[in-house]
């Protein structure tokens, strides 16, 4: 009976294995979020291109390439030009359970001056406070559509302790999101890099999976606005996104990947 054991042990771990390895490279499941929509423009070019409409073209095509290229399960909060608020967008994304969440947003100056000169791309993950100036005042201008008052949790302090515990590792990912995917933008679009920053938006407080938020550039600017409109140049970032979220899974299915203890040799029978 023990060396039928001992020949079928290897068996079945040679049967087991292609099994363990598809379920650690099952489909990963994002939530794709293009900013504004409806009655909430955003930002808007000097030739009046709307920050809603370059957003959901670009998550589009965002969309694609996830399914195309890594057979992701891709749920989007919005796929056409309605109203969204951030409250039910966080919601939304939390029912769907998934691995990372993307928001696709564009940015804007205030004044004829900064609209001329700034430009560039900017990779956000949450944080209680902003990185800079620049930073503060993006999170400011999205957060713009987020409910005035937040209605209070009467939580327990141990429910605190422990939720705050629970999304400490989901920040860190969702730092390591941004540091994924932020290079391969700037590479791809030869834009201007500004940085991967910090600041608190309210779409990314509350989701429970990596999130980050892309400023993929200005659009108030006149060459940079113009760039954003092109189908080729929302390809670029399209495919630069998911090279990111494509590097970003692999590094986390290799960290959590089990490690299988040392199987001491068979003895001699």
């Amino acid at each position: 009976m023990t060396s039928r054991l001992h020949v079928l042990v290897p068996c079945l771990a040679f049967f087991l294995a292609p099994l363990a390895s598809r379920a650690a490279e099952r489909p990963a499941r994002i939530v794709v979020d293009p900013g504004h929509g409806g009655g909430q423009d955003g930002a808007t070019s000097p030739t009046g291109v709307l920050e809603k409409d370059i957003a959901l073209q670009i998550a589009q095509r965002v969309r694609e390439h996830l399914e195309k290229e890594l057979g992701a399960q891709v749920l989007m909060t919005r796929d056409e030009d309605v109203s969204l608020p951030l409250p039910e967008r966080v919601e939304f994304a939390n029912k769907q359970r998934p691995d990372l969440f993307l928001s696709i947003h564009c940015n804007a100056m205030p004044t004829r001056r900064t609209r001329a000169r700034v430009q560039g791309l900017e990779t956000y993950f949450l944080s209680a406070s902003a990185s800079n100036a620049t930073a503060r005042a993006a999170a400011d201008r999205e957060n713009a559509e987020a409910p005035s008052a937040r209605a209070s949790r009467g939580d327990s302090t141990l429910a605190f302790i422990l939720d705050d515990l629970a999304r400490t590792e989901t920040h860190q990912d969702s730092s390591r999101l941004a540091y994924a995917i932020h290079p391969k933008l700037i590479a791809a679009s030869g834009a201007s890099d500004r940085g991967v920053l910090q600041a608190p938006f309210y779409v990314l407080n509350g989701v429970e999976a990596p999130a980050v938020l892309i400023e993929v550039g200005y659009l108030s600017h006149p060459e940079e606005g113009s760039r954003l409109t092109r189908a080729d140049y929302q390809e670029k970032l399209a495919t630069a996104i998911t090279g990111g979220v494509k590097a970003f899974l692999a590094e986390v299915r290799k960290r959590d990947a089990p490690r299988n203890p040392a199987v001491a040799a068979p003895a001699a029978p």
